[in-house]
């Protein structure tokens, strides 16, 4: 029979840690006291003391306290029993191992990498992350974090969760190269309705969070938000780059100074002609919106030249 194991609520005998205290504390001992008191023979006696002894102490094992956002996997002799998520103060069988879980959102702040974006340009690209467990039998048993977290013979569970948050590092380096290498930095003056990673915004963040939720579904674990949080060309092209942002920002700004400039000297023309200031010819015309370009268009302030002569020459 081949089923696939997952996680299921713990059902076995549990109870509440402050009836079992007093049972412990009080019933155990005052069992021992009247053995020794009434029972007959010595022998009798004594095993009686003895295993009531070891029950004290066994007991002591039992008990476990629990807060919100924690559960405990139930483990008895490598077999599971199932996942107990109640918050309180309890008791359950001393031979039970009660591998201690936290089920509150964590966050990962991955480092920069350099990866080829779509049409090979070495960039820098980096992630935050939110992830937290969702399936507490898939991350305990499903991936080999146990042997990692072990720490002198005894695993913890700041030791569990940090090989946790190794793992998740290591398949969001790899979404993340995944999802960087689909889509160029940005448009490169070409295709503006392609989707980049400077302008695709929640949707490459999106794009993200599925990548993610798809390698880390094997472990039990949830992405609850991933955004990317730095992104840059690499330092060897990043000069290059940046000269080329200029030369387009500069293009651009030229070409709408060049068609205000053509505008107002129309607007001029047309005023001249409307008003009968002046009558000019077509090589009039020309040389005046010669100078009109140069003055509107230029860098600096133009330098003025009186004309002695007359427009009527």
């Amino acid at each position: 029979m081949n089923m696939e194991a997952k996680e299921m609520n713990y059902n076995g005998t549990v109870m509440n840690g402050f009836l079992a205290l007093f049972v412990n504390l009080v019933v155990l001992p005052a069992l021992g006291v009247l053995s020794v008191l009434y029972i007959e023979p010595l022998e009798l006696m004594i095993a009686s003391v003895v295993i009531l002894s070891l029950a004290f102490f066994i007991m002591l094992v039992g008990f476990f306290s629990q807060e919100p956002n924690e559960a405990r996997v139930m483990v008895f002799f490598g077999k599971y029993r199932g996942t107990f998520t109640e918050t309180g103060f309890y008791w359950v069988n001393p031979f039970m191992d009660k591998k201690k879980l936290s089920l509150r959102a964590r966050n990962l702040d991955a480092e920069p990498i350099k990866v080829n974006d779509k049409i090979g340009n070495p960039i820098l690209i980096g992630l935050v992350l939110v992830w937290k467990l969702k399936d507490t039998y898939k991350a305990m048993f499903e991936i080999d974090a146990q042997t990692m977290a072990n720490k002198n013979g005894v695993a913890t569970v700041a030791g569990r969760m940090s090989a946790f948050e190794a793992f998740v590092r290591v398949q969001s380096d790899a979404a993340l190269r995944q999802v960087a290498g689909e889509y160029a930095y940005d448009d490169n003056d070409q295709n503006v309705d392609e989707l980049t990673l400077r302008g695709g915004g929640e949707e490459i963040n999106d794009q993200l969070e599925k990548r993610l939720n798809e390698r880390l579904a094997m472990a039990g674990m949830e992405i609850v938000e991933a955004r990317i949080n730095y992104l840059a060309y690499a330092p060897e092209i990043a000069a290059v780059m940046l000269r080329r942002q200029q030369a387009s920002a500069i293009i651009t700004a030229r070409e709408k100074i060049v068609e205000g400039a053509v505008s107002m000297v129309k607007m001029a023309l047309d005023k001249l002609s409307a008003d009968g200031v002046v009558e000019l010819d077509e090589e009039k015309k020309a040389a005046m919106v010669s100078n009109l370009l140069v003055v509107l268009c230029a860098d600096e302030p133009a330098q003025p030249v009186i004309n002695s002569g007359t427009l009527n020459h």
